[in-house]
């Protein structure tokens, strides 16, 4: 008897522990990196530089700062793959992710137009928070570097459709000579990412 009643003890001890001492992994906080254009689709381009190469170099280097496992980051685009932007949601929706970023370099005939924006859905169900994350975002990112810019409403499909806070992220200008320097540079695209998984890990 006595040995039962020691053995229910540690077990209730035992459940108890696995309960309270161990997080599930389905409870990890789930960020979706999509990294914009790839493929066919090249987005903005000056000179030999590429929007999809950009933005792929800075999901991927996310990504590996995720070393620990901290949180969960799923790449939509880990190479120069095309994938058509009803897919992406497709992919995204299946995820249910905490947030959506979707990364894109800017270009502009004014060469002064320079810095970081951001933009939000009033479509998505998750507005409110996705100004909340885009406002913060941008302001992470931004130094002397690359300007702060401002975060601005647009229906883009990927960011309209995805049911969980979602914004798309353009990180400088490759039309503008400044931002260019530091967003095609192995150093600007470190800090960016870097910044980038400081905000995400919060």
């Amino acid at each position: 008897m006595k040995n039962k009643m020691k053995f229910l003890a540690v077990l209730g001890i035992l459940t108890i522990f696995l309960s309270f001492g161990f997080k599930p992994l389905n409870d990890k906080k789930i960020i979706v990196i999509d990294a914009g254009h790839g493929g066919k689709d090249f987005g903005a381009q000056i000179g030999g530089e590429l929007e999809k190469k950009i933005v792929e170099n800075i999901a991927n280097k996310i990504s590996l700062l995720n070393g620990k496992g901290e949180i969960e980051i799923v790449l939509l685009r880990e190479n120069d793959s095309f994938i058509e932007l009803s897919e992406r949601v497709a992919r995204i929706n299946k995820i249910n992710p905490s947030l959506l970023i979707s990364l894109h370099i800017n270009a502009s005939k004014n060469l002064k137009e320079n810095g970081v924006n951001a933009y939000v859905s009033k479509q998505n169900d998750f507005y409110d928070k996705s100004m909340e994350s885009a406002k913060n975002l941008v302001d992470k990112i931004s130094n002397e570097k690359l300007a702060k810019g401002e975060v601005k409403e647009a229906n883009f499909f990927v960011i309209k459709n995805s049911k969980c806070p979602a914004l798309l992220l353009e990180v400088g200008y490759l039309s503008n000579e400044n931002d260019k320097t530091y967003i095609t540079s192995e150093s600007g695209q470190n800090e960016i990412a870097n910044k980038i998984f400081e905000f995400i890990k919060k």
